[in-house]
């Protein structure tokens, strides 16, 4: 019977004994401990080990010349560092080509400063500039100013964003008469560093417009919401008309659109058109609007109630393009997860964060799975799962409310999703560790290699990107969580996963 000799051994010599070339593959084998990963998946991943097996088995030709591999950190001999700096200078500029302008989560001039700094070869300043740039985005707050007069839907707009109920604790106090007579905060539940400001409406108080936004301390918001529930008055264009002479900007919402398209079908079943009296209050809205010299305004249909609908995803593109690149992440966290193409965007945001916090580490030109997958690496893994669930709300709170809500259990609910069997070894599983480094070759098999030609990240960020393509999976799937539990609840069926993420785990909304 014809046996195929081993791999990596030479059958030309004597009793099948390993060739260099095998022989530096089991000092890999050895050295970096990497169980039940094919070398020549590394390879097919991570040049530089196929540079450095080929390098060793010319040289080794005749003479015998031990094999090594550049240290964690530490770039390959044959790399000079000037060149280490332009591949990551060209694949830093080439990853961020990947997001639209208003999706960016840095300026571009940082983005040019930090590869001008790449292309001299100098990672330090390089460096030093990235961690500015995740320190103004990680320490960034956000203050959004809420006005209108009384029973526009003030109260119940912040609760929808904060994603409170209205009988929750902590919940800003709704009805039909003024509560508001001093402008009171409400801080996110998950995102302490979101403040949304409640203000009185103009009209309730003696102020004039200067005044008013004096008194209500209007320096401290990024922008104003200016609400209302029928029409727009002389008051809401006075206050916008002094929030624009001080450089802030400001965005008028019409409220309730969902309560008067209920009445208008109740009333007029025959006739009624949605699209059409949409846009005849659309028009309406902007007709006042004119009437009071606000020639360029834009105002947004929103249903407290049905974020998802109307105009909300307009507004939240607007907002997200017109506020300062280091706040976008922030504000995109917060959002409810309402549709498709908000989990999209706060998946985006994640990968430029990731990203960077990957070139910081400074661990360009290693050879990222190597190693095991040792306690900190785990802890640090729990952590960023952790965080990436309280982003998509699949939290353990936002869990047992949204199974409460199907008259579901949350096992069942969990049943439908990936997460928990992230970081969770069954009876049958393999070892953790070995379970994790599987991860990391399947995110690169999906990819199409590492997160970019030329950089050679720990074994850490691509394991993060492969926790945040799974959770943006599971949050998508609970968005059709009505169909997905239309069945009685005894049933016992789940729906499953047909991959996690999209071929190259990018979205439409991030592609230029």
């Amino acid at each position: 019977m014809h046996r195929e000799p081993d791999v990596g051994f030479d059958p030309g010599s004597p009793g099948s004994r390993p060739g260099p070339k095998a022989a530096a593959e089991d000092t890999l084998q050895e050295e970096y401990k990497l169980p039940g990963i094919a070398l020549k998946v590394l390879c097919h991943c991570f040049p530089c080990i196929a540079v450095s097996l080929e390098n060793n088995n010319r040289t080794s030709q005749g003479t015998s010349v031990p094999f090594t591999i550049p240290a964690m950190g530490q770039s390959p001999p044959s790399t000079p560092s000037n060149r280490n700096g332009g591949d990551l200078a060209s694949s830093f500029d080439k990853f961020f080509k990947e997001f639209k302008l208003d999706s960016k989560i840095v300026s571009q001039e940082t983005i040019s400063t930090i590869q001008s700094h790449l292309e001299k070869g100098d990672l330090q300043s390089a460096f030093s500039a990235i961690n500015d740039a995740l320190r103004d985005i990680d320490n960034a707050p956000l203050n959004i100013a809420v006005t209108g007069e009384s029973g526009t839907g003030k109260s119940s707009f912040i609760n929808a964003l904060r994603g409170v109920g209205h009988d929750e604790e902590g919940a800003a106090p709704t009805g039909p008469v003024e509560t508001t007579f001093l402008r009171k905060a409400y801080k996110h539940p998950k995102f302490p560093n979101v403040t949304f400001w409640d203000l009185p409406g103009i009209g309730t108080t003696n102020f004039q417009p200067q005044d008013y936004l004096e008194k209500m301390v209007f320096r401290e918001y990024d922008f104003f919401i200016i609400i209302c529930a029928t029409r727009f008055k002389i008051n809401d264009v006075q206050l916008a008309t002094a929030i624009k002479k001080m450089k802030k900007n400001f965005y008028f919402v019409r409220s309730k659109v969902d309560s008067d398209l209920y009445n208008l079908k109740r009333i007029k079943p025959r006739e009624f058109n949605k699209d059409e009296i949409l846009q005849k209050i659309r028009n309406d809205c902007v007709k006042h609007l004119m009437e009071a010299n606000m020639s360029d305004a834009q105002v947004f249909l929103v249903s407290s109630f049905e974020l998802s609908d109307y105009d909300f995803q307009s507004l939240e593109t607007t907002l997200l393009r017109e506020l300062p690149f280091h706040k976008r992440h922030i504000f995109m966290q917060y959002l409810p997860i309402v549709t498709e193409a908000t989990i999209d965007r706060k998946r985006d945001c994640l990968r430029q964060k990731v990203w960077l916090e990957a070139i910081k580490a400074g661990a360009s030109a290693s050879i990222p799975l190597v190693g095991y997958i040792v306690d900190d690496d785990v802890e640090t893994l729990k952590d960023t799962l952790t965080l990436y669930r309280s982003y998509f709300g699949l939290d353990d709170i936002s869990l047992k409310t949204i199974a409460k809500d199907l008259n579901v259990s949350v096992e069942k609910l969990k049943a439908n999703l990936m997460f928990p069997h992230l970081l969770s070894v069954e009876k049958h599983d393999e070892p953790l560790g070995e379970k994790l480094l599987k991860y990391v070759e399947k995110f690169c098999s999906v990819s199409g290699g590492p997160i970019a030609a030329g950089i050679y990240f720990r074994k850490i960020y691509y394991l993060k990107n492969y926790f945040l393509d799974t959770v943006v999976s599971d949050a998508k799937v609970l968005l059709k969580k009505e169909e997905i539990f239309k069945d009685p609840v005894d049933s016992e069926q789940t729906y499953l996963h047909t991959n996690v993420g999209n071929e190259n785990g990018k979205s439409d909304t991030s592609s230029s």
